[in-house]
């Protein structure tokens, strides 16, 4: 391998990219070299193809850092170290992104998200290479086209690095996988090194908040906003008032919350942060079932959706009176309970009702949309009764949080292995080849398959599995539904509502 060659892809990338100039060209070779404990280089103008991200040549890279002795392991762990180190010798300092970003928001606030969406796949913050092994699909349902994705873009630990990281001793710095101060730091066998990792400031009912994207993007410009404090999620007055100051700032994008319970929130409650992006959800697009009339409310449309979940859609022209309604509509959620549906706020002093928020801007209009949640438990769903239930296990365990709720399942990575012996099984019409392969929890699943298909031909067999799993994904949805969309459930929203009108 020419090392020499490699780096000098690399330092034209960066200038490809606009991530350094050619002023920077030799300090960044030899910061390069220095890490890779080259002994010399020699600059060579190298024509480079497009390219979005330098996965490629960093491979390279990385593959005679291992057999030069610059990895002390060979692991995914110590490899990723070494190439985000790598990338932080082409990557402007925070100040100037900051300063790129700025004026051009100032100009066109699409333009400064493009230009730091890119930058954050040049950088290889976003590992495109590992997001694009994902597995993703739509399919068309009674409630739209819903996203389904199979999560493969996080890599297996090395037991290696595992052992390694054993030694290693405990920090709590920085606090967490989003606190501010993980801007530049040099990670560790436990923690993601993001020396590559650039931040905005933003401001947020007059306080310090972050725009940075998720390093597993799992849709367009898959954008995170965190607290600059590391202080745990609360659903609030300020959440609205954030949401809406945010879709005023950026209205091409969407801006949600996950819910602060356990089980109905998201994998991160210690650290106030909301997602967003440029995507549109079939959420997004499902129209309203029912219009609820709320008193002193005339100027805010609000409406019951028609979505698995159940989604109360606020809608007007002044975000003030959205934020003032959204208040009024978590607090008394917060405390309502309506027996003859099992809906209980508190039981054993423990709370239940929480909310899921959502905001855009859309053709003039602010949109508030809220999910209302609860992760009340029982002894026939102890995982909690608006939760996948047990007989959806097999296909997802884990919380639906806002990405799922607004119509992307996000699977876990172990089946991709699992459906490709499950298509097998309604081709063959044989139940035991999954109990040979240990898969038995997919068998009702594959007898209702074969009640509902006659056949399945060899070359159609993967796009029937996809089917039935968006279906599945529905089935799930619909468990998480407070108030399901029958007349039984339609009139207890209508309670609901009548509710906050007496007290208005």
């Amino acid at each position: 391998m020419n090392i020499n060659y490699e780096i000098n892809r690399l330092i034209s990338f960066g200038l490809q990219h606009h991530m350094i100039e050619e002023a920077d060209l030799l300090y960044a070779a030899n910061k390069i070299i220095d890490i890779l404990r080259v002994p010399s280089f020699e600059y060579e103008a190298v024509e480079l193809p497009s390219m979005e991200n330098p996965s490629e040549i960093l491979g390279a890279i990385l593959d005679y850092a291992a057999s030069n002795g610059v990895l002390e392991c060979d692991s995914v762990d110590h490899r990723d170290l070494l190439d985000t180190k790598i990338m932080d010798c082409l990557m402007p300092r925070p100040s100037e992104v900051i300063k790129t970003f700025n004026n051009l928001h100032a100009q066109n606030p699409e333009e400064a998200t493009k230009y730091y969406y890119d930058l954050s796949k040049a950088s290889n913050y976003i590992r495109v290479s590992r997001v694009a092994k994902n597995l993703s699909w739509k399919t068309t349902t009674l409630y739209g086209d819903l996203d389904i994705t199979i999560n493969l873009s996080k890599p297996e630990k090395d037991p290696k690095a595992i052992a390694m990281a054993k030694s290693l001793p405990s920090s709590n710095y920085p606090k967490c996988l989003l606190c501010k101060e993980n801007v530049g730091y040099a990670g560790t066998l436990n923690h993601p090194a993001r020396q590559n990792h650039r931040i905005i400031p933003l401001e947020l009912t007059n306080e310090e908040w972050f725009l940075q994207y998720s390093p597993y993007v799992y849709y367009n410009e898959h954008c995170i906003v965190l607290k600059g404090a590391h202080e745990p999620m609360k659903i609030s007055r300020l959440t609205f008032e954030r949401l809406l100051q945010f879709v005023d700032q950026f209205k091409h994008y969407f801006l949600g919350s996950n819910a602060d319970l356990p089980i109905v929130g998201g994998s991160i409650l210690t650290h106030d942060h909301f997602q967003g992006g440029a995507y549109q959800f079939a959420m997004e697009t499902a129209p309203i079932l029912k219009t609820l009339n709320v008193l002193n409310f005339k100027d805010v449309e609000v409406g019951f959706v028609n979505w698995p979940l159940s989604v109360l859609r606020l809608k007007g022209e002044n975000r003030e009176r959205l934020v003032e309604l959204g208040e009024i509509i978590l607090n008394t959620w917060r405390q309502y309970s309506d027996e003859a549906l099992g809906i209980f706020a508190h039981t054993d002093g423990v709370p239940h009702n929480t909310i899921t928020p959502i905001a855009r801007f859309k053709n003039g209009k602010y949109e508030l949309d809220l999910v209302l949640r609860n992760n009340r438990t029982s002894d026939e769903h102890p995982d909690g009764i608006y939760h996948p239930h047990a007989h959806l296990h097999h296909l997802k365990k884990e919380n639906i949080g806002l990405i799922e709720v607004m119509g992307l399942a996000v699977l876990p990575g172990r089946l991709k292995d699992e459906l490709e012996v499950v298509k097998q099984a309604p081709v063959a019409r044989d139940a035991n080849m999954l109990e040979e392969a240990g898969l038995e929890k997919h068998l009702p699943w594959l007898n209702e398959m074969l009640t509902r298909y006659e056949s399945v031909a060899a070359d159609e067999a993967m796009s029937v599995i996809e089917t039935e799993v968006g279906k599945k994904f529905v089935e799930i949805l619909e468990c998480c539904g407070v108030y399901k969309l029958t007349d039984e459930g339609l009139e207890g929203i209508q309670r609901f509502i009548n509710t906050i009108n007496r007290s208005l």
